[in-house]
């Protein structure tokens, strides 16, 4: 897609870590004029710093994918000084791994907010002019999760699987103008998606040892370690696959990554719920109590 005559404009989001930085190092690499946005300016200015000891084509700003007002001023400033936004990749988002029950209605609230409705936000910002030029490319950044629900993982589930719903619906109504929606959904893959999980599961600290959830807790976390130890799929791995993505004339719907999605996806279309739902129960030591 990128070429020595003309040099595409690629809007990140949720580019201070992980998969983002990540990808926003790649495809930069590979010739596109990348603006990575996050939150955190100290973590931004440690990603243009790596950018400019390289000499990529790579710029940080500051947005709020929440924030009505940032996300006008971020879109706003990448034209101003790129142009047309050629590819948008919706990365921003974490999760929490509460029980249903014991997660806050504000705490579901933040999930949405970021994952779901930031997404909207950035893409409703950009897709108008994608449309009346009739090109251009959108990469939604989903999740295994976004299919397969797993304990604990109720909300961010959710909010992945209202992702998978968006980008289905937009890749039917942009077709005519030319606009590509992609999905890539990831497994497991270490990155600071856990660490941020982490601190936020502090506040729920009693109920996740002395609560009525305590042993699905212990249970499902001792699993999460495992899976983290086993894991061989790395942020780079993920990044190259978005950049196929980007690159593909003729991109799939969607590109699971990690064998853990691919087992998944697999296992979905042909296991019936009951089937599946004992394999979901054995992998995180789920029983019933006597």
């Amino acid at each position: 897609m990128a070429n020595a005559t003309e040099q595409k404009t690629v809007l990140l989001t949720g580019a201070s870590d992980g998969l983002g930085k990540a990808a926003a190092i790649l495809l930069a690499e590979r010739g596109y004029r990348v603006f990575g946005t996050g939150r955190s300016a100290d973590k931004l200015a440690q990603v243009e710093e790596l950018a400019r000891q390289r000499n990529l084509p790579l710029e940080t700003l500051e947005m709020d994918v929440c924030d009505d007002d940032s996300v006008r001023r971020g879109v706003e400033a990448v034209r101003s000084r790129a142009g047309d936004i050629d590819v948008l990749i919706n990365n921003a988002g974490f999760a929490f791994s509460i029980a249903f029950e014991d997660l806050r209605l504000d705490d579901w609230r933040k999930q949405f907010e970021t994952n779901v409705f930031g997404l909207i936000r950035v893409t409703q910002a950009v897709v108008p002019r994608m449309r009346e030029r009739r090109q251009g490319r959108l990469i939604m950044i989903s999740s295994v999760a976004g299919f397969l629900t797993v304990p604990l993982q109720g909300a961010y589930s959710a909010s992945k699987h209202a992702v998978e719903a968006i980008s289905n619906a937009l890749r039917h109504e942009l077709y005519p103008f030319g606009v590509q929606t992609i999905l890539i959904e990831p497994g497991y893959i270490v990155s600071g998606i856990q660490q941020v999980g982490a601190s936020l599961a502090e506040r729920y600290t009693d109920k996740v040892q002395r609560g009525p959830y305590a042993k699905l807790y212990a249970s499902t976390w001792e699993s999460a370690n495992r899976t983290r130890a086993q894991s061989k799929t790395t942020p780079e791995d993920c990044a190259r696959v978005i950049w196929e993505a980007v690159e593909s004339p003729q991109p799939k719907a969607r590109y699971p990554v990690t064998s853990l999605a691919k087992f998944a996806k697999w296992g979905k279309r042909i296991l019936s719920d009951r089937a599946a739902d004992r394999w979901i129960r054995r992998r995180y030591g789920i029983t019933r109590d006597s």
